[in-house]
């Protein structure tokens, strides 16, 4: 017997059409034509109103992913209220689930971040896997300089193998060493600007506190200048000095 679709709000307030199908036995002839006035009618009718109500207490989610339990609770609960009538029913399954379009479009998103949420998991779990190897690759290379000749040879028979018009002009890779000495030469530490520049002034202080000083002019010409001062003892001058 098909129940036909249903109009149900789920317990998260999703509105939504369900319908469903049954499968029952007349087990008691008799009563199902004493105890009921039409047992079909009555049987659909039951089913209807159990598809609503148990539809309506679970959530939406719980609708789409655990139709076996929902499929059993109603088979229970219809043969239990369908056992006076001589009817067993055998099994209850539902049939379709009609979600409203912009619910299916909400899922539809909600499924499309999810996948793009895993594959930049993914992604970034490939990148981190690449580094921790190159890593392990550098060390590698360092204790053993002689692979990167190899990869350097490997990497130019890649490219040939390859139809284009490239042109590949192989140089040996002793060439490159003096790149790297220079590349080690600038990472080396330089001295600071400032610093030296304060070293040189402290230097140059130094040496001239240790210097006698200079006279200036000035002072060479007052020590030659004679002395004005009245009090001061004048030369004793004789008549020779005098006529001289």
């Amino acid at each position: 017997m098909d129940v036909p679709p249903q109009d149900v709000i789920t317990r998260d307030n999703v509105s939504m059409k369900v319908s469903a199908v049954i499968y029952f036995r007349v087990m008691n002839p008799t009563k199902a034509i004493v105890q009921v006035e039409n047992f079909l009618f009555a049987t659909s009718q039951l089913a209807q109103t159990t598809l609503r109500s148990v539809c309506g207490q679970a959530e939406m989610d719980k609708l789409l992913s655990e139709r076996e339990k929902i499929n059993t609770e109603l088979q229970e609960i219809l043969d239990k209220h369908t056992d006076p009538w001589g009817i067993k029913v055998t099994t209850v399954e539902v049939k379709h689930i009609d979600l409203p379009q912009d619910m299916q479009r909400a899922m539809a998103k909600q499924a499309e971040a999810e996948r793009e949420r895993r594959a930049k998991i993914i992604n970034s779990e490939g990148e981190f896997q690449a580094a921790t190897k190159l890593v392990e690759a550098a060390a590698i290379i360092e204790v053993h300089p002689i692979a990167l000749q190899l990869r350097y040879l490997q990497t130019l028979r890649e490219i040939a193998v390859e139809n284009n018009s490239t042109t590949i002009f192989p140089l040996p890779i002793e060439m490159f060493s003096a790149f790297l000495n220079m590349s080690h030469s600038a990472a080396a530490p330089r001295p600071n600007p400032a610093t030296t520049r304060e070293a040189i002034s402290h230097a140059s202080l130094r040496s001239e506190s240790n210097e006698a000083p200079v006279p200036t002019a000035t002072q060479v010409h007052s020590t030659l200048k004679p002395s004005t001062n009245p009090t001061a003892p004048k030369p004793n001058i004789g008549p020779a000095d005098q006529e001289g």
